[in-house]
């Protein structure tokens, strides 16, 4: 029975000290779980712009004549657009292409842009040329489609960047990813590595990559797909009728190859999918941009479309509201590849659609930020391009046509 007493007496005495220890115990601090979020260097850039230097950059227009114009300069100092094409029409010559060019990026340098400015071409090969004499001749996508190898294509794309890249542009308007199925095709044609979707995804993506590789940025083109047209869309809207499975089996293969390889960089086209959507050309769809390049096939980039001057957009709307709803559909970049006034109407209707709260802020600064991130991630500079040996490249491009 003292025995038991005892027991009982330590076992009273170590509670005490346990409930005398929590007692006196340091509160226990909490743990802050938050971490200061970094800063974003490309949102922190986009708030720091005006209105017109976002609607700039939304803006990419082709010039008159193989100097500077004064419509051009203009357009660069007052509306700080972001990017410029060059056509056959600009270039006469490696030295007056590069003086061009560097002429275009002082101007946007002497502005003080924010941002370089996007310097492109369509520079496919075959008829799709823009490359001045006497740089190689680079073969029609059709004729290096038909060798079937997949490293062929990367070189001959590495070959494009190069030269491309040589004459001072740093963004290129190709591959085509059309697969065409239609031989009466009157716009397409060889401009196609060929007529199924397995080899234009594995052709094409190659010689994007290889495009990619010299730091130019590709632009895969033309989606959802203008291989089985028969109408120039130049000149007119192509219909097309294909049902979903058929366009999810052909048309849509190549650009979601693209895009899980990293295309940066997409141009839609004017072309009517009806099973898409009934009313509206896929460049101003929010059904085609939205719900199916950017959801279905998870395309992140920069969405531009074919140029707002093709016959196909007069046939549907002005060019002003054609691209304020293309825009309002997802389009990041509007191609105004002609005409000053036009090129204007787009800058002022854009920038009227801002400012009334059509276009919400929250796209345009969607759209800048996309853009801004493109610029950065391929280092794109308005430092001037300097003199290359015409030799020396052709024997790059000879080397790399070598089947």
């Amino acid at each position: 029975m003292r025995y038991l007493r005892i027991c009982s007496l330590y076992a009273i005495i170590l509670a005490l000290l346990v409930l005398t220890g929590c007692g006196t115990a340091e509160p226990e601090q909490p743990v802050n779980s938050e971490t200061p979020t970094p800063a974003d260097p490309i949102a922190e850039l986009a708030a720091s712009m005006s209105l017109t230097e976002k609607i700039g950059q939304m803006v990419l227009v082709g010039m008159d004549g193989t100097e500077i114009q004064p419509e051009i300069s203009k357009l660069i100092k007052d509306n700080h657009i972001g990017g410029i094409i060059l056509y056959s029409n600009n270039i006469e010559s490696p030295s007056q292409t590069i003086k061009l060019v560097n002429d275009l990026k002082q101007i946007n340098r002497n502005n003080g842009a924010k941002l370089p400015l996007l310097l492109s071409t369509d520079q496919e090969g075959g008829r799709v040329s823009r490359l001045p004499k006497p740089i190689q001749a680079f073969p029609a996508s059709r004729t290096v489609g038909k060798t079937n190898d997949p490293q062929y294509a990367n070189r001959v794309g590495a070959a494009l960047g190069e030269a491309v890249k040589a004459i001072g542009m740093n963004t290129d308007f190709a591959p085509v990813l059309d697969v065409n199925t239609n031989p009466k095709n009157p716009v397409i044609g060889n401009r196609a590595f060929g007529t199924t979707a397995e080899l234009v995804s594995s052709m094409g993506v190659q010689e994007m990559l290889g495009i990619q590789s010299q730091g130019v940025i590709p632009v895969v083109k033309h989606f959802p797909g203008h291989g089985d047209t028969s109408v120039d869309s130049h000149l007119g809207l192509p219909v097309v009728d294909h049902d979903l499975e058929r366009l999810r089996s052909i048309e849509f293969v190549p650009f979601g190859s693209a895009i899980k390889q990293g295309a940066p960089m997409v141009m839609v086209a004017h072309i009517l999918m009806t099973k898409l959507d009934p009313d509206t050309p896929a460049s101003m769809s929010k059904k085609v941009i939205q719900d199916y390049l950017r959801g279905e096939l998870k395309f992140g980039g920069v969405v531009i479309t074919d140029d707002m001057t093709m016959g196909a957009v007069g046939k549907v709307k002005a060019v002003g509201p054609a691209s304020v709803q293309s825009v309002l559909a997802g389009a990041d970049i509007i191609l105004v590849g002609h005409d000053p006034v036009q090129q204007q109407t787009v800058i002022d209707a854009l920038t009227a659609a801002a400012q009334s709260g059509e276009i919400p802020p929250s796209v345009l600064d969607a759209s800048v930020y996309r853009i801004i991130k493109l610029k950065q991630s391929f280092q794109l500079s308005d430092k001037p391009t300097s003199p290359f040996d015409v030799t020396t490249l052709n024997k790059h491009i000879q080397a790399a046509l070598e089947k």
